[in-house]
């Protein structure tokens, strides 16, 4: 018994020592070296270099000044990173439909003007609840409320929605998209 008590207990020293310390070392300072701000979180920083959100995690927005995201189905409080989840509301639920529908009546009394069909991505949910990113559309659909807001020109606007318009991954992969919260910095950023 003893002379397999020895090997077993040098074997747990040992595996521990590589999978508990030695593993997680390499593989820290490999992301710091070669990917430090994924590494860190991907946080973004305002104009004074104060971080003010992760570029993964969708941040809530609900002034007009803004452009809003996807909503979230976190809770206790939306975009809670702590409590990634989805509604687990189906498609027949009518819970799900009275949620819609009041999202699209928020939308609508932010800027009434606006007749044009709610994006789907406005109105609902990502799988994870924390979607960083909404359609070119819902970008677009939110120009004329922004512009009016910000008493910019929609033009001006639309040239940033442009530019921070993310194409798809080698040209092939995902559909085209905007960090809304990139987005709602680069706003910040603007000299009028």
């Amino acid at each position: 018994m003893f002379t397999q008590l020895k090997p077993a207990v040098i074997m747990l020293f040992l595996w521990t020592a590589i999978t508990g310390a030695i593993y997680p070392m390499l593989v820290t300072v490999l992301s710091q070296g070669l990917f430090p701000s994924q590494a860190n979180g991907s946080l973004l920083k305002n104009a004074q270099g104060k971080p003010v959100g992760s570029a993964l995690i969708g941040q809530p927005f609900s002034d007009t000044r803004y452009f809003w995201g996807r909503p979230s189905a976190t809770s206790p409080i939306p975009d809670n990173s702590a409590a990634s989840s989805g509604s687990n509301l189906g498609p027949t639920n009518p819970a799900l439909a009275d949620a819609i529908k009041a999202r699209i009546q928020a939308l609508k009394e932010a800027d009434p003007k606006n007749q044009a069909a709610v994006p789907i991505d406005l109105v609902t949910a990502s799988g994870s609840g924390l979607d960083p990113h909404i359609s070119p559309a819902a970008a677009r659909y939110q120009l004329n409320r922004i512009a009016q807001a910000r008493r910019i020109s929609a033009a001006k606007v639309s040239e940033l929605i442009e530019a921070h318009t993310e194409k798809r991954f080698w040209g092939l992969l995902g559909e085209p998209r905007v960090n809304v919260l990139k987005l709602n910095l680069a706003l910040d950023g603007m000299w009028f």
